[in-house]
């Protein structure tokens, strides 16, 4: 007896669902760093290598989950991610030393580089069952999942709620809210039957161009907007505060505009993409961010860089989704091994991003080294033409 495959609605509501999970978890874990640092006893720089080890294991289970999923499927592998993801997140509120901690990060970031990989594969096959797309949606649902922990977090921190009790309460909400969405998860055999011509819009670049070459130069241009997009994570509030001499709490609102503009961004890229096209999407919107960067690194004013860092983050917003589309339809047989190379050059973009910046602020002003993500922006913008197809060759008639 044959079971119906799931409804493309309850897979992308599922999809929904691992995003926004993912994003909680992670913003859990990161508004009880520094708590865990004082429990463990251990220095910055002890907590600053242990967090470039958990950036090494994340970069890793991408790596070997984006074969897997390929080999063993979603229902399988996104599931067993997000239960890793979620044990794995209860273990730092208990760690009491640095090599206890350690341990801990490194299943953290494995759990949460596969679910990274393999979420977003599934997305590509859930996207490819609607006639329009929807990829940027699902990234906008991790931002707010984010959110969603800043303040529940807030709120737990100051309540006095043990780091310990509150983690493994995030974990255990992470197993089992993704045992219980496993089934509802579509395989690529499973898609609806779509019409071709949806098919091949919503996969460009698929069956059209060599996906060895094109898989890198998708993943250099993710690696180029998501080492911009790391900058402006780790260096708004502090280019607010040092650069134009702001307080704190006023220099947190360059990274609030810039945030909330690139959940907005998101949410309203799907619409724009079904419109222009993916191609459109990344050369106009890297060009945004190139401007909007370029405002907030040299306006005297701070409204005037709060408007530079939302633009920023506006243009910033569509981008990512398209290139994570592309790739995962590049081939479907092999859909989270693309994927695996495109989501980790990303990855290494977003986490060099930072201490790129920090190491050229030894030699010039923080405003300045500004100038390295908008050439990278506009190096996007260039180059976007990957993700538009090539025309097919027409046969001549033979006389």
């Amino acid at each position: 007896m044959t079971t119906a495959p799931p409804r493309p609605r309850a897979a992308r509501f599922a999809t929904f669902m691992f995003f926004g999970l993912n994003g909680f978890g992670m913003g859990m874990w990161v508004v009880h760093i520094p708590n865990v640092e004082r429990a463990t006893g251990i220095s910055h720089s002890t907590l600053g290598a242990l967090l470039l080890v958990l950036g090494g294991a994340a970069f890793a289970g991408m790596q070997i989950s984006g074969p897997l999923v390929d080999r063993l499927g979603h229902r399988r592998l996104v599931p067993a991610a997000g239960v890793l993801l979620g044990l794995a997140l209860c273990a730092p509120g208990f760690a009491n030393s640095w090599w206890t901690l350690g341990l801990s990060l490194i299943l953290f970031g494995f759990g949460n580089g596969a679910i990274d990989v393999g979420m977003n594969s599934h997305a590509v096959v859930v996207e490819r069952a609607y006639p329009r797309p929807i990829m940027a949606a699902f990234h906008a649902m991790w931002s707010i999942g984010g959110a969603f922990a800043a303040v529940i977090g807030a709120a737990t921190l100051g309540a006095g709620v043990p780091t310990g009790v509150t983690l493994t309460g995030t974990g255990l909400l992470c197993v089992v809210l993704s045992l219980a969405s496993a089934r509802f998860l579509m395989e690529p055999s499973e898609e609806a039957s779509v019409p071709a011509t949806v098919a091949a819009e919503s996969a460009p670049v698929a069956r059209r161009r060599t996906p060895g070459r094109v898989v890198w130069l998708l993943g250099l241009l993710a690696l180029a907007l998501m080492l911009s997009e790391g900058v402006a994570n780790d260096w708004a509030a502090l280019h607010m505060e040092k650069v134009l001499g702001t307080s704190s709490s006023t220099a947190a609102l360059a990274y609030g505009a810039f945030a909330v503009a690139m959940t907005t961004g998101r949410f309203l890229t799907d619409r724009v993409a079904a419109w222009a096209g993916p191609a459109a999407i990344v050369r106009y919107g890297a060009a945004l961010a190139a401007v909007g960067l370029s405002i907030a690194a040299a306006a005297p004013w701070v409204p005037l860089s709060l408007v530079g860092w939302a633009l920023f983050g506006l243009g910033l917003s569509g981008g990512v989704p398209q290139l994570f589309t592309a790739a995962g339809n590049l081939d479907t047989r092999a859909s989270g091994a693309l994927m695996a190379r495109v989501v980790g050059l990303g990855y290494v973009g977003l986490l060099a991003g930072p201490a790129l910046i920090g190491g050229l602020t030894r030699w010039m002003p923080l405003n300045v080294t500004f100038a390295v993500p908008v050439v990278l922006c506009v190096l996007a913008a260039v180059f976007a033409g990957v993700l538009s197809p090539k025309p097919e060759p027409v046969e001549q008639p033979v006389a």
